[in-house]
């Protein structure tokens, strides 16, 4: 019998590119979705095309705002594993609309837990959080004219102070909380990943999320660009194949790893700015695109780089794409699919 996987937020990005690779695993998957991001009918049309007909799917679209329709789901199913990633993901929509950034960050998290707590006591949830838990970060920092300079002692670990900003920092750092108290309280076989900046194919990118294929595709359509802030700030950079084979290196540690809490990004090599990856469009791929900048946003922060010391103890795990050849498969993929973008963008 196939081992049962639920995807909350499955028709997005991470989620498209973590079914792919768990259906290759013999997973019987089920995506759960509301469908109000763009893009997300259109990854399940391509997903369903692709796939061979041995694989098991499921969809079912469903708001998880809605306790007792998830918790059927959780009962009737009782999978081994839960990826948690439906969340709304965008600081700057938070500010605008608050209350629906906390009912689809913590509400929804919560209900989630409520139905493993109560009927699927057994399965492994996998909680997508974010390094915005830290907030702004204050660090010493020089800088040049592409970016802020970073050494590798800056690197953040799970021992930074907590410190919620914003009203996205905020929920989600409060359903992060939540996850890491219900392992010690009920005995939940939580993990919680504080993600640095996630990026690859099947990105719809938009200017307030996924500003890696958003530069891309905003390059190839020849669509304005605005930098908020210097454009110096850094991250690192972590491909989706990478987090998703994460996932399953936890699955195959959940003992170990069940009720931890880990920093999770490309790490110290693999880090860029935003002035960097403009350079990198104007000169490798020969495009240009017209470019404004604005006041620093809210909560940003300058510097955020992941220290995934106590990830790669745990699981022994560490990210195998290098930013530069991501960006290359997501310049190719993104130019594949410029049809499909045009519609969604």
């Amino acid at each position: 019998m196939n081992k049962k996987l639920i995807i909350t937020g499955g028709a997005g990005f991470i989620g498209i590119n973590a079914t792919r690779f768990f259906l290759k695993k013999n997973f019987a998957i089920t995506i759960l979705d509301n469908f109000s991001r763009k893009g997300t009918r259109e990854n399940i049309n391509r997903l369903i095309k692709d796939i061979n007909n041995k694989y098991r799917i499921k969809v079912i679209k469903v708001d998880i705002k809605n306790f007792d329709k998830l918790s059927k789901v959780i009962k009737k199913i009782k999978p081994e594993i839960i990826l948690h990633l439906a969340a709304q993901v965008a600081v700057t929509k938070s500010v605008i609309n608050p209350r629906y950034d906390f009912e689809n960050n913590i509400l929804a998290s919560f209900n989630l837990l409520e139905s493993c707590r109560l009927y699927s006591r057994k399965s492994l949830l996998i909680y997508s959080s974010t390094n915005k838990v830290y907030g702004k970060i204050d660090l010493k920092e020089t800088e040049n004219k592409l970016r802020y300079n970073f050494n590798k002692k800056q690197a953040i670990d799970e021992n930074q102070q907590l410190d919620f900003y914003s009203p996205y920092g905020c929920s989600k750092g409060t359903a992060d909380q939540y996850f890491h108290d219900y392992a010690r309280i009920y005995g939940l076989k939580t993990v919680v990943l504080r993600q640095s900046c996630i990026f690859g194919e099947n990105q719809f990118g938009v200017e307030d999320q996924g500003w890696v294929a958003w530069f891309i595709i905003a390059f190839l359509l020849k669509k304005n660009v605005t930098i908020y802030g210097n454009g110096k700030q850094i991250r690192d950079l972590l491909y989706v194949d990478d987090l998703v084979n994460l996932f399953y290196q936890i699955y195959l540690n959940k003992n170990k790893c069940s009720g931890e809490v880990f920093n999770v990004g490309g790490g110290f090599k693999n880090t860029l700015s935003l002035n960097e990856l403009i350079k990198i469009l104007k000169q490798k791929y020969k495009l240009n695109t017209k470019i404004k900048f604005g006041e620093k946003r809210l909560g940003d922060q300058n510097i955020f780089v992941s220290n995934n010391n106590k990830i790669i103890k745990f699981t022994k795990w560490k990210p195998s794409t290098t930013c530069h050849s991501g960006i290359q498969k997501v310049f190719d993929w993104s130019k594949d699919n410029l049809d499909i973008i045009k519609k969604i963008i």
